[in-house]
């Protein structure tokens, strides 16, 4: 993202949090995880700096002593230098919908050194033991320069498998006496483990334990179809720090395992399809919510007994076809496309060799303009040829020659929205909108207040207006 894009505010954190500042790394997080608008200019704008941080889960059943274990590994690795963030994923507290284990509680021991920075997070309901915005936060600690950052779910048991597509290494965490090994095993936590350990080894049962994990180990594939990691089992007693440096150790050897076989790059797209998918997911619901249509097609399946495909299906092309409204706004897609050129004549002949179809020209003698228009699927291009040496266009075109000119989305009501976005601050051109081509009303948006692009709206002429 270019850096003059982004808003001041967003600017600030993000400068704060590449230099590693508490209060700013804590800001952030809390950006993401309130899921602000700002979001998506933060995580763009820090995502060059991500992708170097060593990422280990640390996952098991409640009761197992994971904070123990990551609050000694964290000791461990500050003995050597390495900086550490800490994502610890707590349940969500029914009355603050924040976390009901406050970060205070744990790891005390850390808290004056600078280079330890732990965080909890709430859930938030997510199945999985993941809070939803642990993606962004994990991105935030990687661009903050943290060397290993750890991340501690809640400890759900079975639905905690989604540890597994967000970190490079994870480390199961059991204790002995639980007596679920085997059913913890057969739904799956126990399978996404890279590494086993079996914490609080001073008890009864712990080679039990051991031989239990092994066993499942053996009997996980076919002999002929073993992977090439076999996930060490070491045993710990971390209240005392008995057994921390082995774990670390085998921690190590997998992240060079992974680099050796190239298996970091599989695991770390992973980790961004899971991202995308639920980004997809996350947009097309807002946007069947802003179109109307969702409380529409939920009272439709109820009346009619449309069964719920076909409601989707309805619903999903609905919004591609109408495009998603802006929140405040009657915008219902993108129009055109403007293309200045310096001759319609000669640019059309490439679209028609496409096979397109080159509209009339028409003179906007106002705005010193010839146009035409090319229809493209929903949306169309617009080609833009200058009729004056001082017309906008013109002016374009000597500074910076051919090409994209602006963007523009079709509304219902540009009188209405141009009052929404000056109300929002939104630098307008023009204080009403003016007459454009084919008759419509438009209103364009200065291009500092788009990203660095001009933005134009437009409202067709109404029946009695032509």
């Amino acid at each position: 993202m270019n850096p003059r894009s982004v808003r001041p505010d967003v600017a600030a954190l993000v400068a704060g949090v590449r230099e590693r500042r508490a209060r700013q790394l804590a800001q952030a997080i809390s950006l993401v995880e309130g899921r602000q608008p700002q979001r998506r200019e933060l995580i763009a704008a820090l995502y060059d700096a991500t992708g170097r941080a060593r990422l280990v889960g640390i996952t098991g059943p409640p009761g197992s002593g994971k904070s123990t274990l990551v609050d000694r590994l964290a000791g461990e690795l500050r003995k050597t230098g390495d900086t550490v963030g800490i994502l610890a994923i707590d349940p969500t507290s029914p009355f603050s919908g924040g976390a009901i284990l406050g970060d205070r509680i744990r790891m005390q021991s850390h808290y004056t050194d600078n280079g330890v920075f732990i965080r909890s997070m709430a859930t938030r309901g997510t199945m999985g033991g993941l809070a939803a915005a642990s993606h962004d936060a994990i991105d935030i600690l990687d661009a903050a320069g943290f060397d290993w950052i750890l991340v501690e779910t809640v400890g759900v048991g079975q639905d905690e498998v989604d540890i597994v597509r967000s970190v490079d290494t994870v480390v199961v965490v059991t204790v002995p006496g639980l007596g679920d090994e085997i059913q913890a095993i057969k739904a799956g936590l126990m399978e996404i483990a890279d590494v086993f350990v079996i914490n609080k080894a001073d008890r009864e049962g712990a080679d039990r334990s051991q031989r239990d994990i092994e066993s499942m180990i053996s009997m996980a594939e076919p002999p002929s179809q073993k992977p090439k990691w076999t996930p060490p089992i070491t045993q710990t007693v971390a209240s005392r720090g008995d057994g921390i440096e082995e774990v670390l150790e085998e921690i190590r050897k997998h992240r060079q395992w992974l680099r050796e076989t190239g298996e970091i790059r599989k695991r770390r797209g992973i980790h961004l399809r899971l991202r995308v998918e639920n980004l997809l997911e996350e947009r097309i619901v807002l946007a069947a919510a802003e179109v109307g249509g969702l409380d529409a097609v939920i009272e439709r399946g109820l009346t009619e007994r449309a069964d719920p495909y076909l409601l989707a299906e309805h619903l999903f092309a609905e919004i591609i076809a109408g495009g998603h409204s802006g929140e405040g706004t009657s915008i219902r897609g993108i129009d055109h496309v403007g293309i200045a050129v310096d001759s319609i004549d000669r640019a059309k002949r490439f679209y028609e060799a496409l096979g397109l179809e080159v509209g009339a020209t028409e003179e906007v003698v106002a705005e010193g303009v010839r146009v035409a228009m090319i229809p493209l699927g929903s949306t169309r291009i617009e080609l833009l040829e200058a009729t004056r040496e001082d017309s906008p266009i013109a002016k374009f075109l000597e500074k910076r020659g051919q090409g994209m000119h602006h963007l523009c989305f079709s509304t219902d009501d540009i009188r209405g929205d141009v009052e929404t976005l000056r109300g929002a601050g939104v630098d307008l051109l023009g204080e009403q909108p003016t007459r454009g081509a084919e008759g419509c009303w438009v209103q364009f948006v200065h291009p500092r207040s788009a990203g660095g692009v001009l933005v134009e709206l437009s409202e067709p002429a109404q029946e009695e207006e032509n």
